[in-house]
């Protein structure tokens, strides 16, 4: 009989710039400190312990957590790409609904370079690599020098106005929203408004993308505490967010058949359709969602494949206001990658912390009204998709 994992304790440290940031250990060790205080327990509760990071040496995981406690407990460490900080959360939330433990810890953290993403290792077999000589394949017209992320996404979001022949504009439209709430975040890196043309005449990087339609590289760490009801009982504590669902999908076949799909989408909606089918609810049910926007076409790709809107109808769901405050569910009301930055190790847990902040009424300026329900997505190349739904208690 599985139990019902809940968070009880959540922080992140605000995302900085490459440069100007503190040590991964030391990030690491505040986030966790941040979400054993906001818990209400100690260090010496936790069982198990599970860290995501892309870009360090093995072992970084206890070089974080020994700057919490030395207890002797299992530290796992985990590189899922985009995705690690979820995958860590995922790994924490099945050891408590398994009854492994009562009382899990998951942090993810990240210390990146500025420019673009670069792999580590040159010298193998890139694990991304088929998504490029398929993306060549299907789109040979499409320019073949960019840095690998900006061609996948921006291939992604030239196929997109393609196919349904949608205004190049939405991709801006997009991020002129989404700054708008990072507007009311303090935790977001970049607060200043947005324009449509300011984002439309910024500097090109890819057909129908220019650089203000692209997340910045960021350094940070967020972390969760995830334990059982009993556990949660047993402590008085209150204010628990329980994950209602969960899911994590990889590629199959269908990935390779399109420039959408070879970013993702197809695994979206599998893990989306898991979710909804194990929480017994649908998207109409959401209120407020966190979704993995490294680049504005990959959030309207994401609208569809969670299934906010129909398939070809981002364009109206945006025109609508149906992503924002007034409109049927706010989206990214942090300010999502775009302005808060994206961490590789800690999006999804700093994704997770912003859910849990709307779900208990504490998102201040930018608190989602009512909001029991909430949905985030955290997607990496190569591929991992995970989708969690979230439901106060």
């Amino acid at each position: 009989m599985s139990k019902k994992a809940q968070i009880i304790g959540v922080n992140m440290v605000k995302f900085a710039k490459p440069g100007s940031h503190e040590p991964y250990e030391v990030m690491g060790a505040k986030a966790i400190q941040g979400a054993l205080e906001d818990a209400g327990i100690g260090y010496e509760e936790v069982q198990q312990a599970f860290a995501g990071y892309v870009y360090g040496d093995s072992t970084c995981g206890q070089r974080v957590a020994y700057g919490v406690g030395m207890t002797g407990i299992p530290v796992f460490n985990l590189n899922n790409y985009c995705a690690s900080g979820s995958s860590a959360l995922f790994l924490a939330r099945q050891a408590v609904e398994a009854g492994i433990v009562e009382c899990a810890l998951a942090f993810g953290f990240e210390e990146m370079k500025p420019g673009a993403l670069a792999s580590a290792f040159g010298d193998r077999t890139s694990p991304v690599g088929w998504i490029y000589e398929r993306q060549s394949e299907l789109a040979p017209g499409l320019p073949q020098d960019a840095p690998r992320a900006i061609k996948a996404f921006g291939g992604a979001g030239y196929a997109y106005i393609e196919r349904y022949g949608a205004n190049p504009d939405i991709y801006a439209k997009v991020a002129v929203k989404t700054r708008s709430h990072a507007v009311n975040n303090p935790y977001s890196l970049f607060t200043k408004p947005l324009t449509v043309d300011e984002v439309m005449s910024a500097t090109p990087m890819y057909p129908h993308l220019t650089r203000l339609m692209a997340c910045p590289p960021t350094c940070g760490a967020a972390a969760a505490i995830v334990c059982s009801e009993e556990f949660a009982a047993r402590h008085g504590i209150t204010k628990a967010v329980e994950i209602a669902a969960q899911a994590m999908t990889t590629d199959t076949d269908a990935s390779k058949l399109d420039l959408i799909n070879l970013v993702g989408a197809d695994m979206t909606r599998r893990a989306a359709q898991q979710v909804y089918d194990t929480a017994g609810i649908g998207p109409e049910d959401v209120d407020v969602v966190e979704l993995h926007d490294c680049f504005t076409p990959n959030e309207v790709i994401s609208y569809e494949g969670l299934g906010l809107c129909p398939e070809g109808g981002a364009e109206k769901f945006i025109a609508d206001g149906d992503n924002t405050y007034g409109g049927r569910y706010v989206v990214n009301p942090s300010g999502g990658l775009m302005s808060k930055g994206h961490p590789l190790g800690a999006t999804g847990l700093a994704q997770c912390t912003e859910l849990v902040w709307h779900l208990r009424g504490q998102a201040g300026r930018r608190q989602v009204e009512g909001a029991r329900i909430g949905l985030q997505h955290n997607i990496g190349l190569g591929g991992a998709c995970v989708v969690t739904l979230y439901r106060s208690t």
